[in-house]
């Protein structure tokens, strides 16, 4: 069987999905001046362990690699560390308890079949533009309270943000890269603009949404500041659909590409929780996140100085041979999946529950909806071109026979 490499082609900084796995879990990279962690064991470690292993990682990047870097950062939760990332997280908890998401299913379920609706009839449709993307951006914009037909919009900045193909650099910044950082700044700031509008308008005119809950909140008896809010809606928003286009898109790619386990999905749906996990792992959506040491540390067998940036790639992680039993395969049947799709420690996804829900009740309709529905072989998938993320651009797929 040929790997995923091989039939579909990935970026080259994947090399995990060719069924490769490094020599050493932990490893200095000259080129980019990070050291890489790709054991599950060190991945693990720097996870769950935000004293030494920092979230706020802007304060090492060089000036020309984060231009208005203070814009983006305060109330940014994937930038903050304990106790003001739980402090800020604490607001948002209540959006995503599990009576809260569970009570989402019927929306979900409703928003998918009239998105689907679309192209009822047809005979073949393209799966992120027709439903993985919208459905999620649907519901995370009706939970903070923005348009949801501003996705359009959303979606614009969003691409641009996602198409850098390449791994960045601490020590040479290219001219590419130097461009691809002012797009990036543009188009966070497109959205950044866009919360404000609408962070000032819950102030005149409080809703029952979650961006009036934010501006509404207290931290400490103080009020989160504009800058504060703005950068929390933004991750959120980000943050509440990416994770779910890549999940929808990956899952039925790796359903299609086995077929017997395809049949066994179709057959019993009961199996779907466990081949989302297992999709999770596979094809990890966010396949890197980045981290600062605050002191010098040992991990993996090597002396890691203090103030210095790991990437964690959590993709490998998920395909480290010393954690999972062929890690190469795709099996949804496996007994021990603890898979970092999803992160660990205080950063784990608040979203996690919602995601699953979105994933699981999308596709258990989409099966039922179209029972012979399987991937166009005259179109091939597009996946994201940066190799920080694993997911489907692009996935066409015939709805009949």
């Amino acid at each position: 069987m040929t790997t995923l490499a091989e039939s579909w082609g990935v970026h080259k900084d994947q090399f995990w999905l060719r069924d490769e796995f490094p020599a050493d879990p932990v490893r200095f990279d000259e080129e980019t001046g990070m050291w890489n962690v790709y054991g599950h064991a060190e991945a693990l470690k720097t996870l769950s362990d935000p004293k030494v292993f920092s979230s706020d990682t802007t304060r090492l990047l060089p000036p020309e690699m984060a231009p208005d870097k203070d814009l983006f950062v305060e109330g940014n939760l994937l930038q903050m560390d304990p106790p003001d990332h739980k402090k800020l997280r604490t607001l948002v908890s209540h959006a995503f308890t599990p009576k809260v998401v569970a009570d989402l299913e019927s929306r979900i379920a409703t928003l998918t079949n009239e998105l689907l609706n679309a192209v009822d009839g047809q005979d073949s449709m393209e799966l992120v533009t027709h439903l993985a993307y919208p459905l999620p951006v649907i519901v995370i914009a009706e939970l903070l309270g923005v348009p949801a037909s501003d996705r359009d919009l959303f979606k614009q900045w969003v691409d641009t943000l996602l198409k850098s193909s390449q791994q960045r650099s601490l020590v040479k910044q290219t001219e590419e890269d130097k461009k691809n950082s002012e797009e990036s700044v543009k188009q966070l700031k497109n959205l950044v603009n866009y919360l404000s509008e609408h962070v000032d308008d819950r102030r005149r005119k409080p809703r029952e949404d979650l961006l009036t809950k934010l501006v509404e909140a207290e931290v400490d008896g103080e009020k989160l500041t504009q800058t504060e809010v703005v950068n929390f809606a933004n991750v959120l928003l980000l943050a509440g659909h990416i994770t779910t286009t890549m999940l929808l898109g990956n899952t039925v790619l790796c359903l299609d590409s086995h077929p017997d386990e395809y049949r066994r999905v179709r057959a019993d749906r009961s199996l779907l929780p466990a081949t989302i996990e297992e999709s999770l792992r596979f094809l990890s959506p966010f396949a890197l996140v980045a981290r600062a040491t605050t002191t010098e540390v040992e991990l993996g067998g090597k002396t890691i100085p203090a103030d210095r940036m790991l990437a964690v790639w959590v993709a490998a992680a998920n395909r480290d041979p010393r954690t999972f039993t062929d890690p190469g395969t795709f099996d949804p049947a496996r007994t021990h999946n603890p898979h970092l799709a999803f992160g660990r420690g205080v950063h784990f996804c608040i979203g996690a529950p919602l995601a699953r829900l979105e994933g699981k009740t999308a596709l258990n309709i989409l099966l039922d909806r179209f029972p012979d529905l399987r991937t166009d072989p005259s179109v091939p998938p597009s996946f994201i071109p940066s190799p920080h993320m694993t997911g489907v651009s692009e996935l066409h797929l015939r709805l009949k026979p």
